[in-house]
């Protein structure tokens, strides 16, 4: 049987432990200060549907924790998803996001990692832009803002264009800091990469 088509579209709000830019959108390793690939990743679906599963309006995210590069694997992930997700969406985003469906990030992000709790939170985003805060409730945050120019301290906008990016293709780069736990992941760390970035993702492909 060819597996169910899926689509998402929305934003993707990525904070982790690398150094601005993230080594591995540039070189596939990370450039964080121990080797380890360790993140907040949450998303605002816009647009989705899996089979005939409405996806649209959906809240999510991941804390993922790679002790070294993501293709090198062994890592572990706790997906959240607000409360109102129902049990059919929850079953779909869940066969999506460990890649049994096929299609670009997640056949690829899928096998690297072990997922070790599935979380319902209230999810709530504030700002714009670069200078945006992402909450889960009871969990932690991620707190994000503009890279900031050495001389005079002002905004400094650097836009990431990654024309065979498999997450994303153009991102705003920032600083940010995340403090979350749950489900035995505790990660907290501050100024380092965050990326706010639009995405497309399907297995169009893949069921072709």
């Amino acid at each position: 049987m060819e597996p169910l088509q899926w689509s998402l579209q929305g934003t993707g709000y990525e904070f982790c432990n690398c150094a601005f830019g993230c080594g591995c959108n540039f070189a596939g390793f990370p450039n964080s200060k121990d080797g380890s690939c360790r993140a907040l990743v949450g998303n605002l679906i816009r647009r989705g549907r899996c089979g005939d599963i409405d996806l649209s309006g959906v809240r999510c995210a991941a804390i993922v924790s790679w002790p070294k590069a993501i293709h090198e694997g062994n890592g572990k992930a706790v997906f959240v998803v607000d409360p109102a997700t129902t049990d059919p969406q929850v079953e779909a985003l869940g066969q999506i996001f460990t890649g049994k469906l096929g299609g670009m990030p997640w056949e690829i992000l899928g096998p690297t990692f072990e997922v070790v709790g599935l979380v319902k939170a209230s999810i709530t985003t504030e700002g714009q832009g670069l200078s945006s805060r992402f909450r889960i409730e009871g969990i932690g945050e991620g707190r994000g803002e503009p890279l900031k120019n050495p001389v005079t301290g002002d905004d400094h906008a650097v836009n990431i264009d990654l024309p065979d990016g498999f997450i994303w293709t153009k991102g705003a780069c920032g600083q940010g800091s995340f403090r979350v736990a749950s489900s035995g992941l505790s990660l907290d760390f501050d100024r380092t990469n965050w990326i706010l970035y639009e995405y497309d993702w399907s297995n169009r492909a893949a069921a072709a």
